[in-house]
């Protein structure tokens, strides 16, 4: 096994344990995690797959390919859950926030792996920025997919220009992160500033419509 796979190994043994220990709805978490996991070692050998063919180096890379290829990656179990469990509105958020924040804790724990852990504040910045992108990535798709997966008509087209718009955030986001300075810190702080603002206005508006 290659490295990658050698990290993923060691972080998901422990989450296997506890899935097999844990009742329904915390191994329901647990296994939303682990996808989330596996999609990102997935997405690495996909964006890899592309990037060779496409010639490109690593920096064109992560500003072009990696964005669309994670979001697809995040896409799949959530569909995959929507189409043989038929959840919930709840279930169907929540699992999705499951799934980033397991891709996300993978990320960047290779990321650390890679670049090492001398700058602590620069690795946390940088950790809570990518978790908190990851979340409003996936929730974006998952309300549309919720809403629109009834709707014949709608569901290609809306789920398709969900998707358009978590590339493009994605992109922006991993453009910003990778300069110095100034610029990586508005980077981080993008995702983060409208996690913020869903905690602060969107989510009591949600919570009164139930």
């Amino acid at each position: 096994m290659t490295y990658i796979e050698n990290i993923y190994a060691c972080l998901a043994a422990p989450l296997l344990v506890a899935i097999l220990c844990m009742r329904r709805e915390g191994r329901r978490s647990l296994l939303f995690v682990l996808a989330g996991m596996t999609t990102c070692l997935l997405s690495a050998y996909v964006s890899t797959f592309v990037t060779g063919i496409a010639g490109v180096d690593r920096a064109t890379a992560s500003f072009e390919i990696t964005p669309v290829v994670e979001e697809l990656m995040k896409l799949l179990p959530m569909a995959f859950f929507l189409l043989i469990f038929e959840p919930e509105r709840e279930i169907t958020i929540g699992g999705t926030m499951m799934v980033s924040v397991g891709f996300a804790t993978f990320e960047n724990v290779c990321f650390l792996s890679s670049y090492g852990s001398s700058d602590l504040l620069r690795l946390l910045v940088r950790g809570f920025g990518t978790g908190a992108m990851h979340v409003v990535c996936g929730v974006v798709v998952a309300m549309g997919l919720y809403f629109l997966w009834n709707q014949t008509w709608l569901r290609t087209v809306g789920v398709f220009a969900l998707l358009c718009f978590v590339i493009t955030f994605h992109a922006i986001f991993n453009i910003l992160v990778s300069q110095s300075g100034f610029v990586f810190w508005i980077g981080s702080a993008i995702p983060l500033t409208v996690v913020l603002f869903y905690l602060i206005f969107l989510a009591p508006r949600v919570a009164s419509a139930r």
